[in-house]
């Protein structure tokens, strides 16, 4: 199936702050299979998807200072002003006249361009060229590793500390790259895939468990003398992870939640209230990390981008979604 030809952007309309992202010969994005409909993240028929991007800028609008014609930009997954009490809070996921990419009649980056509104507080100007071969782990920036890190982040993942992290997608890889980041002394990643988990040891994983459920739970118990672990990082999203992740924190423990939660209610109650767990996470407000990650990339001390094991051109888009729902590939990079 062919992708239609998108539309190309006007910069020249109303939108404070506005700029046109266009990639006529260059630019790479992630595919994303799941959408959210209980945020009204719902792409309507025929819009351009992805939310996640690095790319150069073509053109910009009057108001727009940070960045100029030919720079190298990441977009982050949502768009945000930069100067609300929620942005200047580091929540830009909250900006009070933020969006997410795909809806509303703004379009993503699957496409030969994208419009990019309030620019100054959105775009982040790569010090690279278009050649670097740093790119895959520039672009994990727009979501994955901004994700893991806020699940460490939110968790107060500390020197000296033992985290379980659940999932071993590119979530959880990032994720026990971000626990590794903070100074945990000891990662244990949950996940059953080999491929993926081998990448996670590589990362930082000091361990890997690879059972579900009560027998998983009893396997981090036996690791870790029978208390669990000073956090979880739960990247899955389902309830099942989330019962889980209740089963192998310690007393006192933290569970961060940045899986996007395919469940209505948070299955915990008494026994856990009894325990003095705490719930944190979220969506992850990525702007608000970029600064902070990228010189850790730019150093070499982490390369979050061999996440990405399949590239697919623009027009091979659907065999992209494909292999991802089928668990072919971990994380699919798109380029023109």
């Amino acid at each position: 199936m062919r992708r239609p030809m998108c539309k190309w952007p006007d910069v020249s309309a109303p939108s404070p702050g506005r700029l046109s992202e266009a990639r006529p010969g260059f630019g790479v994005s992630v595919l994303q299979v799941r959408a959210l409909p209980a945020a009204g993240w719902v792409p309507a028929w025929g819009a351009v998807m992805s939310s996640r991007i690095v790319a150069s800028v073509e053109e910009t609008g009057a108001d727009v200072t940070t960045v100029k014609t030919g720079d190298l930009v990441v977009v982050p997954f949502t768009y945000s002003d930069g100067t609300c009490e929620n942005c200047r809070r580091g929540l830009t996921t909250s900006c009070r006249h933020g969006g997410a990419w795909g809806v509303g009649g703004l379009d993503g980056g699957q496409g030969e361009a994208a419009r990019i509104p309030w620019a100054d507080g959105t775009l982040v100007k790569l010090p690279v060229g278009e050649d670097s071969d740093l790119l895959p782990d520039l672009l994990t920036l727009s979501d994955v590793l901004c994700t893991g890190y806020h699940a460490a982040r939110t968790a107060g993942v500390k020197a000296g500390d033992t985290v379980t992290v659940i999932g071993d997608g590119a979530v959880g890889l990032s994720a026990v790259i971000s626990a590794k980041l903070l100074g945990a002394e000891r990662i244990i990643l949950m996940g059953r895939h080999t491929r993926r988990t081998d990448l996670g040891s590589e990362f930082g994983a000091t361990d890997v468990v690879a059972a579900r459920g009560q027998d998983g739970v009893a396997a981090v118990r036996e690791l870790t003398g029978g208390f669990g672990t000073d956090q979880v990082l739960e990247c899955v999203g389902l309830k099942d992870a989330l019962v889980q992740a209740a089963g192998v924190v310690r007393d006192g423990g933290v569970i961060s939640r940045v899986g996007a939660p395919q469940y209505p209610e948070v299955p915990f109650g008494f026994p856990e209230f009894l325990r003095n767990i705490t719930l944190t996470g979220g969506v992850a407000p990525s702007r608000a990390y970029i600064d902070e990650l990228l010189p850790h990339i730019l150093n070499g001390d982490i390369h979050p981008g061999r996440v990405f094991d399949r590239t697919v051109a623009l027009d091979d888009i659907a065999e992209g979604y494909r292999l991802m729902n089928d668990r072919e590939a971990l994380k699919v990079l798109v380029r023109p």
